[in-house]
C-alpha cells in the first residue's frame, strides 16, 4: 500500500514539475490569473498582428516601431508574474515587490519610446539620467533572465558586461585589452540605441522565434505533437536504429 502511494505522489509531483515548465512556476487563481493570461494574450495577439501583412493598417506606426521595446516590456512583465524570483516566495499570489519589478521592467523597457524626443536632441548619446535609467533597465532584465533561465546564463552575461567596464585592467590579456568604456558610453550603446539589448538578437525575437514557439505550443496543446510522434513510429518503428 505504501509503495503503491509513493508512486502516485511521484507522478503528482511529475505532473507538477511538468506544469510548472510549461506555464512558470506559479499557479495564480482568480482574477490575478485571469489577468496575467490576458497580458499573454494581448502579447501574443501584437505578435501576430506585427508579423502579418496588414500590421501597418491595423497597428499604430509607433508601435511598429518601437516592436522590440513593447516585445522586451511585455517579456520583463510576464517574467515577474509567472516566476517567483526566490524558492521561499508564494507560488499563488504575485507579492507585491514583484508587482514593483515588472512595472518598473516594463516602464524601463519602453523608456526609449517615452523619452524618443529627449533622445533625439541627444544625438541619441545618454546623459546622466538616461545612463541610470539604463542600468536599472539592465539590472531588472537580469533579474528577469534569472527567474527564467537561472543564475548561469545571468553570470556569463556579467562576465562580459565586466569586460567593457574593466577593459584595460591587467587581469584582461594584452590581446583583447582596451581602454573600457564609461558608464554613460556603455549605457548608450546597451540600452538607449538600437543596438545592446535591442539589437539584432531582440529583433530576431520579435519577428521570428516568438511565432515559432507560439504556433509550436499551439500544436502541442492540440496534440499534433502526439501525432507526429505515433507518425513515425508507424512509419519507422519497426526498423532497428543505429
Amino acid at each position: 500500500m505504501s509503495e503503491k502511494e509513493n508512486k502516485t505522489l511521484s507522478e503528482a509531483e511529475l505532473q507538477e514539475l511538468v506544469a510548472a515548465s510549461d506555464s512558470g512556476a506559479r499557479a495564480v487563481p482568480g482574477n490575478l490569473g485571469l489577468f496575467i493570461a490576458a497580458v499573454a494574450l494581448i502579447w501574443s495577439i501584437f505578435q501576430v498582428l506585427l508579423a502579418s501583412p496588414w500590421a501597418p493598417y491595423i497597428l499604430p506606426s509607433d508601435a511598429i516601431n518601437n516592436s522590440r521595446q513593447i516585445h522586451l516590456a511585455f517579456a520583463i512583465f510576464l517574467s515577474a508574474m509567472a516566476y517567483p524570483l526566490f524558492k521561499s516566495a508564494p507560488r499563488h499570489k504575485v507579492p507585491w515587490y514583484d508587482w514593483i519589478l515588472a512595472l518598473g521592467g516594463a516602464f524601463f523597457a519602453l523608456y526609449g519610446y517615452f523619452f524618443y524626443e529627449k533622445i533625439v536632441q541627444n544625438g541619441g548619446l545618454a546623459d546622466s539620467t538616461d545612463a541610470i535609467a539604463g542600468l536599472i533597465g539592465l539590472t531588472l532584465l537580469f533579474i528577469a533572465a534569472y527567474r527564467t533561465l537561472g543564475p548561469v546564463m545571468v553570470i556569463l552575461a556579467l562576465v562580459f558586461l565586466a569586460y567593457v567596464f574593466f577593459g584595460a585592467s591587467e587581469l584582461v590579456p594584452d590581446s583583447i585589452r582596451w581602454a573600457g568604456a564609461s558608464l554613460r558610453k556603455a549605457m548608450s550603446h546597451m540600452w538607449i540605441t538600437s543596438e545592446g539589448v535591442f539589437g539584432i538578437a531582440l529583433g530576431v525575437s520579435t519577428k521570428f522565434v516568438f511565432l515559432f514557439v507560439l504556433f509550436g505550443a499551439l500544436l502541442d496543446k492540440a496534440g499534433a505533437g502526439n501525432y507526429f510522434i505515433k507518425m513515425a513510429f508507424g512509419a519507422l518503428g519497426h526498423l532497428r536504429g543505429g
